[in-house]
């Protein structure tokens, strides 16, 4: 019998976790760890590991094909690409302290698509070969050019099959053309909501006749639009973070039943202005007692409430398959299944790229929609867009559920051959994945119950907290 490798990782109650390449874990003990290190295994041993996967005796057999197959279905493979973010302009009329790109004032010229910039994104998008396009239009204030947003709406419906459109908009001044727009039945609406108003009004529209404008559209959408048309955002600033309860009990008061936590990003102009680039251990810390929070909430709760990214990244450990998140990838393969389209016609492999060129630090730009795709500089990139022989990585058990953000690296450090315990990604993924396992775990009927929720299922079965004796 051969074992696949097995990492491993002490958790706080002194056990270990195992987890093998394919992603199958379970905990068991120092004694079991120093038979499996010595080869001095029992037949006990023996049998667990081969009937739950993490053994084969002969390769071909079902084991090592069950094996192989559950490897596989762990990486990410790109599909065709059916996903452009346009930001036709850089205008808006908000000026938040922690923009990640450098907007410029409603009424500065010189920061929009042209006509012949339309014209070419046009020729862009009608050169694709799906069938189904989704397009998310940012910027800048994206409602400032609704007649662009018409334009590009109205040719997709005559080019594609199945189209879907999201205007990321601070919800500040909407005139009604704009109120007709969204009520489209094939468009969304994505905005900021910093967790409470007080917040809110600190950090963004900084003044409480501004802050009144905004609650009066946000509820004037959710109305009008209903909840499944309508989601909201909070940036945190990690250094001063609104109270937990009042984001949770803001969010759901606005019937929004999913929360997606977002430190104030490093990789824009942010950062002169916020401390973001060590943030790491008190962003963990804070993010660790909102989870808390929202399992107490949920105890009680007519209807429960989700941390976005942490339920992602459970859902990634419980299955796989959960690759819809771009920064949470292996290999994260950028520039292939969606692209960026800058006010300028310039291209780019994510919206993080776009916020590194700004700043001056990498090209990471791919072409733009006059001259077409070059692809060089993003497929150097990504040929190092891979965790599962990096010399950190391999001894991780949380490897197969987690992946690697390149241009983060890039941005915070100048280099991507940083060791990876060291990065930012990693000390917060970590912490993640051990928040996830010490509930997984868990025998506190409150946690099993939020965990149940959030992983889609009546009951949180107790078989998935997997023990080797």
């Amino acid at each position: 019998m051969t074992v696949f490798p097995l990492r491993f990782r002490s958790s706080p109650s002194g056990d270990l976790l195992f987890a093998d390449e394919a992603g199958s874990y379970f905990k068991s003990d120092h004694d079991f760890l120093n038979r499996y290190v010595l080869d001095r295994m029992t037949d006990r041993d023996q049998n667990y590991l081969l009937r739950n996967g993490h053994a084969f005796e002969e390769i071909g057999d079902l084991a090592f094909a069950g094996f192989e197959h559950r490897f596989a279905s762990r990486l990410y493979s790109p599909g065709e690409l059916d996903y452009v973010i346009l930001v036709p302009t850089l205008r808006c009329n908000l000026a938040c302290g922690y923009c990640q790109v450098s907007r410029v004032n409603e009424n500065t010229p010189g920061f929009d698509w042209d006509a012949s910039t339309l014209d070419a994104v046009l020729g862009f998008l009608d050169g694709l070969t799906t069938r189904k396009i989704k397009i998310e239009f940012q910027g800048g204030e994206p409602s400032l050019r609704l007649d662009v947003l018409a334009k590009v709406r109205e040719f997709c419906l005559t080019k594609f099959e199945s189209c879907e459109f999201v205007v990321c908009t601070n919800l500040q001044e909407i005139p009604e053309e704009a109120w007709r727009f969204f009520q489209l039945p094939d468009v969304g609406v994505s905005t900021s909501l910093d967790g409470d108003v007080l917040t809110h009004e600190r950090q963004r529209t900084l003044s409480g006749r501004k802050t009144q404008a905004f609650l009066s559209n946000l509820n004037r959408a959710l109305d009008r639009l209903g909840p499944d048309k309508v989601s909201a955002l909070p940036t945190i600033n990690p250094h001063r973070p609104p109270v937990a309860r009042s984001v949770i009990e803001t969010y759901a008061s606005l019937g929004m039943q999913s929360i997606y936590l977002r430190p104030i990003n490093f990789q824009g102009f942010a950062r002169k202005k916020y401390d973001a680039a060590a943030s790491a251990a008190t962003w963990n810390a804070y993010h660790s007692d909102f989870i808390d929070d929202l399992v107490e909430y949920n105890w009680t709760a007519d209807y429960a409430v989700e941390e976005y990214y942490f339920v992602h990244c459970l859902r990634r450990v419980l299955r796989s398959g959960h690759n819809g998140h771009v920064d949470l990838r292996n290999p994260n393969i950028v520039g292939y299944g969606y692209v960026v389209i800058d006010y300028d016609g310039k291209l780019y492999p994510t919206d993080e790229a776009r916020m590194v060129t700004r700043l001056g630090q990498f090209d990471l730009s791919m072409g733009n929609v006059f001259d077409g795709i070059d692809r060089s500089t993003i497929d150097t990139l990504n040929s190092e867009a891979l965790n599962n022989y990096h010399p950190d990585c391999v001894h991780c058990p949380y490897q197969a559920f987690c992946g690697v953000d390149l241009v983060d690296d890039l941005s915070r450090y100048g280099r991507i051959d940083m060791p990876k315990h060291l990065t930012d990604f990693c000390k917060r993924h970590t912490y993640i994945f051990d928040k996830i396992f010490s509930m997984i775990y868990s025998d506190d009927p409150k946690v099993r119950k939020s965990m149940a929720i959030w992983a889609g299922v009546p009951q949180f079965d107790l078989a998935l907290a997997r023990w080797h004796r």
